[in-house]
């Protein structure tokens, strides 16, 4: 039995299954949560219990691969509107944690490219450190990331767990004002009916009026006279008629104003009549507009709501579905299970995880992260494995389909499968890091670390104050910058556990990129001077 636990799987399982106990325990309010693996990982590494480094990349790859398919659908639309806040908060963390790092390394006196590698240690940043190693050809900016690399990922977790309290900023009324923010960007779809009083509607069919283009809402139903229907495109308006409208409360006004006073008079059903909300899971409509599979011609079937990820869309002509969108169809009995046959509604393969697109988007990633970019013919960078993958799942997520598959994931799958990839990960990087910290603190002495907390925790707080008093940047979504711009991912993990929404991974996503590109520019700079 005591052989067994030098088995990577065994140790890997059992550091896992510790410390998500640990993780649980709450004192306060507060608790590690998944976190909690790299401090159990840190003490069995120190004893000897290593958990093999193929753990390591796999879990990563899997971790940034979920998150960038989490984060790209919203990324590209949030990046227009913030993201030069983003890319300036990430600048003036590395720019500073460079910076403090030349002065403490002045201070004490340590080796320049000693102090390199206390800079990439203190960002947990690979690919800094590897572009430092190759423009100076020596393995002393390695000792100092080796030193400080684990101080630098539990520093950083601390620092992203204790910042809410320490600025006695309320967690749970950021997440409100994320989601209200949300609903704004995507406003509250409402249900009214109306009565046609505007006399130059009189007799003309719902295509000659182009209601639905010009308000962006959805007729749904008239009612004339006694009779009440679904209306197609050819279907006329007359004086009198009651009309059920969808759409957000601009696209209402736009409709009183065309047509004629909302009403309280209630529309019944219309006989064989039928609203349901359908699960878009069949692959031939992903990434199809509303227009081009134009129901309401094909199927006298309209679709009057779009809900993703908890919000509601109004439609238009121009929306685009995605897998795993749900729908509120309204069609006639007749057609309804002809129409909800054509967008799938499938729960079961909503829930099925098809591994093919994950295995190809991550050997895109892989290579992609392989290139090597020239910068004004002084050096070359890469994006390396992690860089790459987060762009291909970024965009690959954006993309949504291309012939018969379909790159976007299940929310249940994506959660799974990204904390599968940030447990292996801490629990193989806690274990390495843990068998050489004593070795290398006796030798080079406890200044070291103490140099390397510094410059994790004072550019965080520094940009964090910044990001949100100064940029007016959601607090949630600035734990993710953060913890992006120092390209942590045990960061993301701490950041992740404090908000139910996708805010911090947004704000990762946002960063990251860049924050690989700054680190190597600093690390290559600090090396030559």
């Amino acid at each position: 039995m005591s052989g067994l636990i030098y088995e990577g799987y065994f140790a890997l399982f059992l550091i896992i299954s510790l410390g998500i106990i640990l993780g649980s325990i709450k004192f306060r309010g507060f608790s590690l949560d998944l976190s909690a693996v790299v401090f159990v990982a840190l003490i069995m590494g120190h004893h000897g219990i290593l958990v093999p480094r193929e753990f390591q990349t796999i879990g990563l790859v899997f971790f940034i691969f979920t998150v960038g398919m989490q984060a790209g659908p919203g990324f590209f639309d949030a990046f227009k509107k913030t993201g030069r806040q983003y890319l300036g908060v990430c600048f003036i963390l590395v720019s500073s944690a460079a910076l403090l790092s030349v002065g403490l390394s002045s201070f004490f006196g340590f080796d320049s490219l000693l102090g390199v590698g206390i800079f990439n240690g203190s960002l947990t940043s690979t690919s800094g450190l590897a572009a430092a190693i190759d423009i100076s050809g020596s393995t002393l900016p390695s000792v100092g990331y080796g030193v400080v690399y684990p101080a630098g990922a539990v520093m950083a977790i601390l620092t992203i767990h204790l910042m809410p309290v320490i600025l006695g900023i309320n967690m749970k009324k950021e997440e409100e004002n994320y989601l209200q923010r949300s609903q704004e960007d995507h406003p509250r779809v409402s249900v009214q009916n109306f009565i046609v009083e505007n006399k130059n509607l009189e007799g003309k069919t719902l295509r000659e009026l182009g209601i639905g283009e010009m308000t962006h809402a959805v007729i749904s139903r008239i009612k004339h006279g006694e009779k009440v229907y679904a209306p197609g495109e050819n279907a006329r308006l007359y004086l009198g008629d009651i009309v059920k409208v969808v759409g957000t409360d601009e696209a209402l006004e736009k409709v009183e104003y065309m047509i004629g006073p909302p009403t309280d008079i209630k529309m019944p059903h219309a006989a064989g009549y039928k609203v349901y909300w359908v699960l878009v899971t069949n692959k031939e409509v992903i990434s199809k507009s509303l227009n081009s599979l134009n129901l309401r011609a094909y199927y006298n079937a309209t679709i009057t709501r779009i809900r993703r990820s908890g919000i509601d869309i109004s439609p238009r002509g121009s929306s685009t579905l995605r897998f795993g969108d749900k729908v509120m169809l309204a069609s006639d009995e007749d057609n309804m299970p002809k129409v909800m046959k054509l967008l799938g509604n499938n729960e079961k393969r909503l829930s099925e995880t098809n591994f093919l697109p994950i295995s190809l988007g991550i050997i895109i990633g892989v290579l992609f992260g392989s290139i090597h970019f020239p910068v004004f013919g002084l050096f070359e960078f890469s994006l390396g494995i992690t860089g790459g993958v987060l762009v291909s799942a970024l965009v690959l997520s954006k993309i949504g389909k291309t012939g018969p598959i379909i790159w976007n994931m299940s929310g249940g799958a994506n959660n799974l499968l990204r904390k599968l990839g940030l447990l292996m990960f801490l629990a193989t990087v806690g274990t390495h890091a843990g068998s050489h910290i004593m070795e290398a603190l006796a030798e080079y002495g406890w200044s070291i670390l103490w140099a390397g907390m510094l410059i994790t925790t004072i550019p965080m707080v520094l940009t964090a104050v910044i990001g949100y008093y100064g940029l007016k940047i959601n607090f949630a979504t600035m734990l993710g910058v953060v913890a992006g711009s120092m390209t942590s991912t045990p960061g993301l993990a701490a950041a992740d556990s404090k908000t139910e929404t996708d805010a911090a991974s947004l704000g990762y996503a946002s960063v990251y990129p860049l924050a690989i590109v700054l680190m190597i520019i600093f690390s290559q700079v600090l090396s030559v001077i």
